[in-house]
Order: C-alpha cells, then structure tokens, then sequence
C-alpha cells in the first residue's frame, strides 16, 4: 500500500501542496558523507546547501552561486581557492540548537569538509576527497589512524580554514582547474552543524539538518520519505536562465520569475522495487511523476519514442534524455576465480565481457531504451565521443570461447561446464535483487553464459545489502548502475583508481599506470593533453576488464498536467523546489 494515499482526486485549492512519486530503490540513509546512492542523494541534495548548484534549465550544464555570494576567487594556477558565503542563511530548528537561530558560516564547511577524512565516519567517498589535495587534510586523517584517537576537527590546516566568519579559503598542493565542482551541490560538500552531528551521534544519518529548502518530516526506511517545507529557508525566487532555443524553458522562466521557492510545501517519496505497481500508481493519478518510466512500460507509454495517444489525451507530459550514466558489472580483482591480473584471469573477464550479448539486452530487456556503451565516459561529460568503437561493446561468442580455449577453461568432465585451468570448478557467483527486472537481466545474461560455458549462481539480495557486501568487497560480480553529478569524468575514472578500492572503485583495480593517469588528469585544463591521456584510460579499462560497461540509458519521464515546472536535471539531484502543483480550480 502506498504511503500516502490515492491522488485520484484533487487537493483542496487550500490544501498543501504536495509532490507525491516513487523510488525504485530503497535509500541508505541521510548522511552526505557516507552515501553513495542516487536515492540518498537525491533527498540529501534537497536538505542540505552547497555553495554553488547548477542552473535548473541551462544545458548542458551552467555553474551559478547558491549560498556563496559570486564565483570563487582564484589564484596560485588553481591551486588557491577563496569563497565568500551569503551571511544571513540559517540551519532548520532542531534540537540540537536548544532554542536559538543557528546561522551558516563558514566553519560549517570546514567542518563538513574534513568529515570526509575522519576514519570514524567511513566515507565510502574519501578517495575522491584526498584527490583533491587539500594541504594537511590527509595528514590530520593519518595521524588519528596511527596514534588511534579522535579525529582533531579542531586543528586547523593550511589547505582547509575559515578566513573569517563567512569566508573560507581552500589551499591545493597542485593545480586543481575543476575544483569547483567539488563544490557544488547539497548532496556532496553540504554544509552539516557541528553540534547536531555530535547531538546526534550514531543516528545522524536518521536525522540530517540543513540549510536547504526542505526538512525530513519522516521516514520508514525502505518505504516512504516524506519531506516539508523547511520554514526557516531563505527567501529565494525562481531564477534560471535557458537556452536561447529553449522555448519551454523560457516559458518556465516567465510563468514563474519572481516566485519564492519552494513551491509546494510537502515531499512524498515511497520506495516501490517494483515496476508494476509503481507504473499502475502513476496511471491512477496517485503519482505525479513517474520519474524513468519502467522498462516493461516504455514502449505502452512511448511506442517509438512517441507519447501515447491515449495518455496525451490526459495532458500527461513526456520528457526524454540520454542520461550521462552507465550500466555495469564489475569484477571483483581480488576474487580467487575472476579477479587478478595474469593473462589467464584477464582472458576470462575479457571473454565473459565479448559473450554478453548487449544489443539482444538492449532490445528485450530494455526494450530500446539504451545504447551501447563503449567505455564507462557517459553521454555529456567532458571528452564523451559519440563515434568511437571500441571492443567494451563488442558481442563475439567465437572469440569469447576461443581465449577461453586458449588459456585452459574447458570442460573436463564432460558436464558441459568448463573448469578452471587448475581443474578446479569454475561458477561465477552473481549478486543480484528480488526485483523482477533484476531476474529479467539475470536471465538475459545467463543465456550468453550458458552458450560460453560458464555456470552461473545468483546471489539474490535486497540493494542496500548488496551494496555494503560490495564495499566490503564480499561480491564476486554485481550489476549496477551510476549517474554522473559532475561534467567532469574524473569521477568515473575513480571506479578504477586504485586508492579508492573498496568505495568508489568496487571492482578493487588496482594499477599503477592507470592511477598516475588519473593523477595527471587532475592537474592538467581540459585540452588535447588531457583528451589523449583519457583515451589511454579507457585503452587499459577495456585491457584488464574490471569492468563489463554494457550501456548508456535512456530516460524517459512522465507528468501528469497538474505538475508544472518538471525537468529532469542533468548532473544536479535538486528539482524539487523548482516544481508547482496547480491547485483544483486550475485544472
């Protein structure tokens, strides 16, 4: 049952307004410093500040102050970063603040910044973090690792300080020219309060308090999020600035400049794993927004990729996007069986990687809405070619067989299996959800294993299980999905940079030519140099195959009349606030 209700009917014009749609996955919690998932994110973003977001309709992406005043200064070749916030902001009430108005200032960054690095948090994120080169941030970590006490919070370093109450200055020990976007979005670097992090303890990630234009009201986990209006919010009108050929942006800019934001008062999210019953509410009006159509459903709500008939009739609004993602599965490296980096580990990953079928996936399971991908740079980021080809999305079940023979994995006993070369058994253990898409694709790729030989076990498990077994390193193979928050691919590099093994880099790869590539790429303006050592990065993924990328997706969204305002971001998770529901007498 639904959390909140049928919306069959429309509110009262003096109802709150409420948005009401569904997760497909469950959460994992509320903390910014120790989620990784586009769920968590996507409420977190919504509760927290950053100092800068991204413009709501400018494609592909513009950069615009958010609690800082302007655009950081810069100086030192990039290595010098100094922001001025807004004074005047102030945290929601709670608790923790026993009784007084809590103002934002600078410090709250410093502080939120170098939770990050405190071993007692476990920010899955950490390795991304110390990339940065924040001068003295992993020294701090290190010396609370080997005297094993506290992290000192209190000790100020040079390459992290607020320069007063409401400046804050971030030092690099290297040139960093796309630092800022570090820096923006709730969902990253959001601004926490010391003293509700300390009220809470343990339980923070159940009880986030922000700045931003929403609070959490309430939560059953893995059910329903329910999110108000966060009254304390500053007064903060609709801006955005559209492309000049962007004539429904346009209209959004002139139906709502000048409105406060937000413009509904609740948030309603349930968790709904299932596809069925979350396409079934949309259509009996108890969503408004059915935010990636299922794949089940794409082609009853968009037969070639146009809007149904009868749901236009309805006013029911469609948007579609190649989305800057990627659908993979990794491998485990230090796995015994599939993990490794001799030739014969390498020919196995490489071999189940050319015998999984992706077009027969894109066509059946996805039912079109994909494309092949052909590294793990996804559409929109910087340094995304459209035209290459490369082996990732190759299907070649000769060659797939023929490494397998090569390097000894073959059938010993007649069983119609192949054997390790030792002679020992070879299953490939899968790591998979109860869902039925996730049996759809499991089914999907066990035919191309079954062709190649290879017997498969599907380890079947709710997601945010899933996900700690994976940092735990406990996964042999899991598929999984990930979107990008920044135009930059430095982000998915880190999947497999090695200091970031066991976070963002599930598959554990770890090699050092790949890791001094990535390091360089941080240093360097996005230019020719820096083109041709990404084009090396993606030579080596493909080489040692941590990862099978398999495609690219398309999303398509779906609203119902009364949502006005509705675009999906790109790199951002905020749209929230930038979305109105029209009351009855408009209708």
């Amino acid at each position: 049952m639904l959390g909140s209700g049928a919306w069959a009917q429309a509110a009262p014009v003096d109802a709150p307004k409420v948005l009401r749609y569904a997760f497909e996955a469950a959460e994992s919690g509320f903390d910014p410093a120790q989620i990784t998932d586009l769920y968590s994110s996507t409420v977190v973003a919504h509760i927290f500040d950053g100092l800068y977001d991204y413009d709501y309709l400018a494609r592909p992406f513009k950069i615009q102050p958010n609690v800082a005043e302007a655009l950081p200064d810069i100086a030192d070749n990039f290595k010098t970063w100094t922001v001025r916030i807004k004074p005047g902001i102030y945290f929601a009430e709670d608790p923790a603040f026993k009784g007084t108005r809590r103002e934002l200032v600078a410090q709250d960054f410093v502080y939120s910044f170098k939770r990050y690095a405190d071993p007692a948090v476990k920010s899955p994120s950490y390795s991304s973090i110390k990339e940065l080169g924040v001068i003295g941030l992993d020294e701090l970590r290190t010396d609370a690792l080997s005297q094993r006490r506290p992290f000192d919070y209190d000790r100020v370093i040079p390459g992290l300080r607020a320069v007063d109450r409401y400046t804050l200055q971030f030092k690099l020990n290297a040139p960093r020219p796309r630092f800022l976007y570090s820096l923006v979005g709730g969902d990253g670097l959001g601004a926490m309060a010391r003293e509700v992090v300390e009220f809470y303890g343990d339980k923070i990630s159940e009880h986030p308090v922000g700045t931003g234009p929403f609070k959490l009201a309430a939560w059953r986990r893995s059910s329903l999020i329910r999110l108000e209006r966060n009254p304390t919010f500053r007064e903060t009108v609709y801006r955005a600035e559209p492309n000049a050929d962007d004539l429904a942006g346009q209209a959004l800019v002139q139906r709502f400049a000048g409105r406060r934001l937000p413009m509904v008062d609740v948030v309603e999210v349930n968790i709904v794993t299932e596809s069925q019953p979350r396409w079934l509410a949309f259509l009996g009006g108890q969503f408004d927004l059915m935010s990636k159509v299922p794949l089940e459903f794409a082609p009853v709500a968009a037969p070639q990729g146009v809007l149904a008939p009868n749901l236009a009739k309805r006013g029911i609004q469609m948007q579609r996007i190649l989305n800057p993602d990627r659908t993979y599965q990794y491998f485990n490296m230090e796995d015994p069986v599939v993990g490794g980096y001799t030739p014969d580990k390498v020919a196995l990953r490489r071999a189940v990687g050319l015998a999984t079928d992706v077009a027969t996936e894109i066509a059946t399971v996805r039912r079109g809405q994909a494309i092949a991908a052909q590294s793990a740079v996804s559409p929109g980021s910087w340094g995304y070619d459209p035209n290459l080809k490369t082996e990732m999305s190759e299907f070649s079940l000769p060659r797939a067989k023929a490494l397998l023979d090569l390097y000894g994995y073959a059938d010993r006993d007649g069983d119609g299996w192949r054997e390790q070369p030792n002679g020992q058994p070879l299953v490939l253990e899968v790591a998979s959800q109860p869902d039925p898409l996730s049996r759809a694709f499991d089914e999907s790729w066990k035919k191309s294993m079954d062709a190649l030989g290879l017997k498969l076990r599907i380890k079947v498990g709710q997601w945010p299980e899933q996900l700690k077994a994976a940092h735990a390193g406990q996964l042999m193979i899991w598929s999984v999905g990930s979107s990008d928050s920044s135009p930059d691919p430095h982000g998915t590099l880190v999947m497999m940079y090695g200091p970031a093994a066991g976070t963002e880099n599930l598959a554990r790869f770890q090699y050092a030519p790949f890791d001094r590539i990535v390091q360089r790429m941080q240093d360097l303006p996005d230019g020719p140099e820096r083109l041709a050592l990404l084009r090396e990065a993606q030579q080596i993924a493909i080489a040692y195959m941590p990862y099978k990328v398999r495609v690219h997706r398309i999303v398509t969204d779906l609203n119902h009349p009364w949502l006005v305002g509705f675009r999906r971001p790109i790199f951002s998770r905020q749209f929230w606030q930038y979305v109105d529901i029209e009351p009855q007498s408009t209708r």
